[in-house]
């Protein structure tokens, strides 16, 4: 014969399996992953510091892999702002998106501006891998990061900009990944340069361009990603030298 507190313990157990099967299923978020070697953060402006409209947004982030590629690109702004109008822009940028666009939130993972200041754009956490609306059927495993301004024929690459670029790259691909390099990528979206399921080996710091009919990030800054891709790579082994 059970004893009173064996009965009790297990019509305990019962009632849990009971409800644990009834109960809808959440699950949990995705735990915050390593982001780079040992490259530090680089100072960010918030959403919350540039006033990011957040009953704007959509939808709830959605997480993808640690970052295997970056995406640059241009934002299509007059190159002459006053960087204290920046937070202005962002919100303009913002309405755009989501109205305009059709999109969730924001579509860039981040944006640096003429004076190399860097906002975090998409919401979801600037260490956690966010999956951005930024580079059709190549959004999975990647971040975009936005040059706030134009950069085709004529113009030029503030080096504030192309420094904030590099900071972010540096400090947001995952361990292992050679700026320098290239990647396997995976199409999901048949509006991209590839077709959806088709395998497309891109350079792992890539211009907007290569994966999509656009011009974008500019004949300029294009020009300049073997630059920054080998500045990026300085700076990761740089800290990884220090360890």
């Amino acid at each position: 014969m059970w004893s009173r507190r064996i009965v009790l313990g297990a019509g305990a157990v019962a009632l849990a399996l009971l409800v644990l099967r009834d109960a809808p299923y959440r699950p949990a978020p995705p735990e915050p992953v390593a982001v780079g070697p040992v490259v530090p953060r680089p100072p960010i402006v918030s959403r919350k510091a540039w006033r990011a409209d957040e009953g704007m947004v959509r939808e709830r982030a959605t997480y993808t892999g640690a970052v295997s590629a970056v995406f640059l690109h241009h934002t299509g702004h007059l190159n002459g702002y006053d960087c204290a109008d920046v937070p202005r822009m962002l919100r303009e940028m913002q309405r755009d998106h989501v109205e305009s666009d059709g999109w969730d939130d924001i579509g860039y993972n981040f944006v640096v501006d003429r004076c190399g200041t860097i906002y975090e754009g998409r919401a979801g956490g600037v260490g956690r891998p966010v999956q951005g609306a930024h580079t059709k059927g190549f959004n999975a495993d990647s971040i975009g990061i936005a040059a706030l301004g134009t950069f085709g024929p004529g113009t030029t690459v503030p080096p504030a900009i192309e420094a904030g670029i590099v900071k972010v790259a540096a400090w947001k691909l995952r361990s292992g990944a050679d700026p320098r390099g290239t990647v396997r990528l995976v199409s999901t979206n048949d509006e991209s340069t590839y077709k959806k399921g088709e395998v497309a080996r891109l350079h792992v710091i890539s211009g907007h361009r290569d994966a999509f009919r656009t011009d974008c990030p500019g004949d300029v800054l294009y020009e300049r990603l073997p630059v920054i891709r080998e500045a990026v790579a300085r700076l990761r082994k740089s800290a990884e030298s220090v360890r």
